[in-house]
């Protein structure tokens, strides 16, 4: 889905426009409990494990990286694991990223990429979200967060950015922060997932040409769920910023976004992995990506975590 998001979505405190917009949710949630009960009724039994990894809210969580991060892991198991992506036009960016580590399916439902995976001898399915497809029964789901947004002002769309109430976190085996550490919220968490055990780590973001980069003046530009998370990892990593440009979610770039970018302005443009796939190739010629890589905190007893479903 290609948006903006709303500023008052992660308001601490209640805006005008939650409030304006609070029937709408509850239309949204009853419509959603419905199709989750119909859902509910399909049983769809798989050959192999499966590893979901979704979010609650609505972009910017670092679903991808942690899905690749968990390829990578599934791989030194001794597993043969592949991908699994719904169809969506604007995913393209994910669905490169994901080619680039390993075997992608994109299809136009999950259980049927689920079913190619297999027949095509691949023992493990990785979904790059499905957390919300209920025709799935994940043998391992993960549910990521990042802790400067975590659950934004917690109303569900268009209120807030949850695209399910927050107790639905009791679905999850596992709870993926990336950031740091939050207390309050493991608490919440507990709070609503009652005596079902979940395991919470942290990740943090490492990135891998930093050499490049480092303490160079740069324009940087992102069309991503939460821009600004960008920009602050730049800045964590001494990278001077003179400019920055946001940009909706998964926007492809035009010509005139470009012409505004360079204009008056002769540092170098960066910008995320994903946003440059959706450049074309002029674009790609005066614009660098910051390769970044997932590093989870606890590796080992995540490691054990993954190999215990599989």
């Amino acid at each position: 889905m290609r948006f903006k998001k709303p500023k008052f979505w992660d308001d601490s405190k209640i805006s005008f426009w939650s409030i304006l917009l609070f029937p709408i949710s509850i239309i949204y949630s009853i419509l959603f409990s419905l199709l989750k009960f119909l859902m509910s009724f399909k049983n769809n039994k798989t050959e192999i494990p499966i590893i979901c990894v979704g979010n609650i809210y609505l972009g910017g969580t670092g679903k991808t990286p942690l899905v690749k991060e968990i390829f990578s892991i599934v791989k030194t198991l001794g597993k043969n694991p592949a991908f699994i992506k719904k169809k969506y036009d604007y995913l393209i960016d994910e669905i490169k990223m994901l080619e680039k580590d390993g075997k992608t399916f994109v299809c136009n439902n999950r259980i049927s990429g689920i079913s190619q995976c297999s027949e095509n001898g691949f023992d493990v399915a990785i979904l790059d979200d499905g957390f919300q497809d209920f025709t799935i029964r994940p043998d391992l789901s993960i549910l990521c967060f990042n802790s400067k947004q975590l659950v934004g002002n917690g109303f569900v769309i268009p209120s807030g950015p949850l695209r399910e109430n927050f107790s639905s976190i009791s679905k999850a085996n596992c709870i993926v922060i990336n950031g740091i550490k939050n207390l309050q919220f493991e608490k919440k968490i507990f709070k609503h997932t009652g005596n079902k055990k979940v395991h919470i780590f942290y990740s943090k973001y490492k990135i891998n040409n930093l050499e490049k980069f480092k303490h160079k003046e740069v324009t940087a530009i992102a069309g991503i769920g939460n821009p600004s998370n960008f920009f602050d990892l730049l800045k964590e990593n001494n990278i001077k910023i003179k400019k920055t440009f946001s940009f909706p979610d998964h926007h492809y770039y035009s010509d005139k976004d470009f012409d505004k970018i360079i204009q008056d302005n002769n540092s170098r443009i960066v910008t995320t992995e994903k946003d440059f796939y959706r450049m074309n190739e002029k674009q790609k010629q005066i614009c660098d990506f910051v390769e970044v890589k997932l590093n989870i905190e606890n590796e080992d007893e995540f490691k054990k975590l993954i190999q215990s479903y599989l």
